[in-house]
């Protein structure tokens, strides 16, 4: 895969400014939209995968299902194109850092931290799941955390792809992320919305453990353990664990997608009752209310005092009194004017 220099411009509208980083099926640059004055990120595929007919084929659908994702907590794909057998997308440029290397930096994330990371991700995964799309290749470097905190998931259409790819030449080179495996993908089974579950599981593992739950020489041995070895509890490694969390983490980490949350959704609702702020109301769940129109302002009702209260109380009671006063006339009026009145 060749490196393009700064200055480069794809398209005849993606100006290359610098390269934010390379992985094992694409280089990413920070670009420069000429015709929008934005700026984005570019991702340049690998040339050798570009050129399988099949992958092309597949690569596509997939990329134009995800570029469908409106979601805050994805990744936005604005383009896709190819440029002198140079094939890229073009996404939104995201501030900040990927959760691996926040995980590498701190070692250890803070619980509360973790939660609010991981809740904002099963949103975005939980969205796309809806919409019919599983990542398949979920992992912290795919997990980007933005400067105002915000969470967003990249490489959708990427990885479902790839997930097509011979088994073998993925181990080799493709995924290069075993680790976050759930056991049906290490058997060469096909993924479900409980595979990414499990992804999300070991993301959760790491970030509170600073280790992962099955560390191996090879990848081999590591499917072996994905499929076979009972994973530690986090608490028994970081005693900070609540009980409850740790309960959690383990469910999805069981070898059996039927065991685990089905989706990414039913994940984030638990994950969500263990932050702090869960007693209180999300902004989001008054997301769908009208705001009062600024041409018709709402007008506060008076309140009640306990001084008019008890006029009122008086009043009623001076109805019912006199109410009450005049049948009484009434009544023996009507009674004196019959023989067999009892008063007579």
């Amino acid at each position: 895969m060749s490196d393009l220099q700064q200055g480069t411009t794809l398209a005849g509208r993606y100006q290359l400014l610098n390269r934010l980083g390379t992985g094992g099926m694409a280089h990413v640059y920070q670009a420069r939209d000429l015709q929008l004055q934005r700026q984005v990120a570019v991702k340049l595929l690998r040339q050798d995968l570009i050129s399988d007919k099949a992958f092309h084929a597949r690569f596509l659908q997939e990329a134009r299902a995800a570029a469908n994702l409106s979601h805050p907590n994805i990744v936005t794909i604005h383009d896709f194109g190819a440029d002198a057998n140079q094939y890229f997308i073009v996404m939104e440029l995201v501030g900040g850092t990927d959760l691996k290397t926040l995980m590498r930096r701190r070692q250890i994330l803070n619980v509360d931290e973790t939660l609010e990371i991981m809740t904002q991700t099963c949103a975005g995964v939980g969205y796309a799941h809806r919409a019919g799309l599983i990542h398949c290749d979920l992992k912290p470097q795919n997990i980007l955390v933005a400067a105002d905190g915000r969470t967003k998931i990249a490489d959708f259409g990427i990885s479902r792809a790839l997930s097509t790819i011979d088994p073998a030449e993925r181990a080799e080179f493709v995924w290069g992320s075993p680790q976050y495996f759930a056991p049906e993908q290490a058997a060469g089974g096909p993924p479900s919305p409980a595979s990414d579950v499990y992804s999300l599981g070991v993301i959760l593992f790491e970030a509170l453990t600073g280790r992962l739950p099955f560390q191996a020489p090879d990848a081999e041995r590591l499917a072996e353990m994905h499929l076979a070895a009972a994973p530690p509890s986090p608490r028994s490694l970081n005693p900070s664990v609540p009980a409850a969390l740790d309960q959690i983490i383990l469910k999805v980490l069981a070898k059996e997608p039927s065991a685990r949350y089905r989706t990414a959704d039913q994940l984030g609702l638990v994950l969500s009752r263990l932050l702090p702020s869960a007693v209180a109301v999300p902004a989001s769940s008054f997301a769908g209310r009208l705001p009062a129109s600024p041409e018709a302002p709402t007008t506060a009702m008076p309140s009640l005092t306990a001084e008019s209260l008890d006029w009122i109380a008086v009043a009623l009671g001076l109805l019912a009194f006199l109410a009450l006063g005049g049948l009484i006339p009434l009544w023996l009026w009507a009674c004196l004017r019959y023989p067999s009145c009892p008063l007579t």
